[in-house]
């Protein structure tokens, strides 16, 4: 019997989409050994050379111009790309989508990014029969994300949904799922000794510090502030590929302490947000929904204007985070970490295990079902 085989299409603007892909195919393959997945980076895999530079514009204008990114992003909110935008799209950079299809065979095609998904809406409109299910992978509903060619729609709210039916998306279509995050990050550790004795850690209270890449590393303020604590604190900096940046820290006396951890990327962020009591991060969607089920209390700094600031927003109102309004901000929370410790730790544990009760494979399953 033919294992049902299953696209998974996303690109690498920020890591959580196609870290949502991931996800979602080690979910379908834990649910059934009769499932194959494929995930694709679709315009790095067309464009190896290209695409890298892409990206690296594309988060330079992020960090560096946000107000002008947060304008784009509302300028466009209601829209579906145009179809010259769509034709662009596929002649530049898709112009072998189709062969690709045609190539692996999928039974079911699964986008976790609005690019791939309008160029295979566009694909279907010109007579692609194969179903096409796209997840949102944040905690808004930008118009982009929109076509009529979709035939399911999983989102990670209520909210979302709601915005979807607004602009005319069929109720039926849509499927409150939440936002896929690998199956590693439901599982709470049975010994944090060991993981803190692999990263060198004391069992003391613990911050993680995210997002090297998109921000951290240029508000100086920010994160000599946090250092001060280093003497009561262990702070852990995930700086991803900033190796640069990394270098320079590691030759800077302030960070040069046992309590402070300079990390490049890493594959185990799991198991350093299990080890951690309180994250410092940017909004992102993945991020946040990775921290919201290991438990971890959030603060945010520097919302980019958009999905970031909607991400924010829905992460507080629920009560899973606060915003960075000043350094006093961050003392605030730091010493209350100091003098409520027992405290964080047991609420952590109640948190995470409320969250294992929705379920870690909701996503994958939603996906199964369709695709049965």
């Amino acid at each position: 019997m033919r294992k049902k085989r299953v696209l998974l299409l996303s690109e690498g603007f920020g890591s959580g989409h196609t870290q949502a892909a991931h996800a979602i195919s080690v979910g379908l393959r834990r649910l059934s050994s009769m499932v194959r997945t494929r995930v694709l980076e679709l315009g790095a895999f067309q464009h190896p050379t290209i695409a890298p530079l892409i990206f690296s514009a594309y988060r330079k204008t992020v960090t560096s111009q946000p107000k002008l990114y947060g304008m784009l992003y509302r300028h466009q909110y209601k829209k579906s790309l145009n179809r010259l935008t769509s034709l662009a799209l596929h002649r530049i950079f898709y112009s072998q989508t189709a062969s690709i299809i045609k190539q692996l065979r999928p039974d079911m095609i699964v986008c976790t990014h609005p690019f791939p998904n309008v160029v295979v809406s566009r694909l279907k409109r010109s007579g692609l029969a194969i179903p096409l299910c796209t997840v949102i992978t944040d905690y808004d509903a930008h118009g982009t994300w929109i076509d009529p060619a979709v035939n399911k729609y999983l989102v990670s709210t209520a909210e979302v949904r709601d915005k979807l039916i607004g602009r005319g998306v069929p109720e039926s279509i849509i499927e409150v799922t939440g936002i896929p995050v690998h199956p590693d990050f439901w599982i709470p550790s049975s010994d944090k000794d060991e993981l803190r004795s692999r990263f060198g850690l004391a069992a003391k209270p613990t911050v993680l510090i995210m997002g090297g890449g998109w921000g951290l590393v240029n508000n100086e303020e920010l994160i000599r502030h946090m250092s001060r604590f280093r003497e009561e604190i262990q702070l852990i900096f995930c700086l991803g590929n900033n190796e640069k940046v990394r270098q320079r820290l590691m030759h800077d006396p302030l960070f040069q302490h046992p309590n402070i951890r300079l990390l490049g990327y890493t594959k185990e962020i799991d198991k350093l947000m299990e080890v951690s009591d309180l994250l410092v991060t940017k909004p992102g969607g993945m991020t946040c929904t990775e921290a919201m089920a290991k438990g971890i209390p959030m603060l945010f700094y520097s919302p980019i204007p958009g999905q970031e600031e909607e991400n924010c927003q829905y992460f507080t109102d629920q009560g899973y985070g606060t915003v960075i309004q000043s350094m006093d901000t961050v003392t605030y929370w730091f010493n209350r970490l100091l003098e409520d410790y027992p405290e964080f730790v047991k609420r952590r544990a109640w948190m995470q295990q409320e969250q294992l009760k929705s379920g870690p494979e909701v996503c994958s399953r939603a996906i199964m079902e369709f695709l049965q």
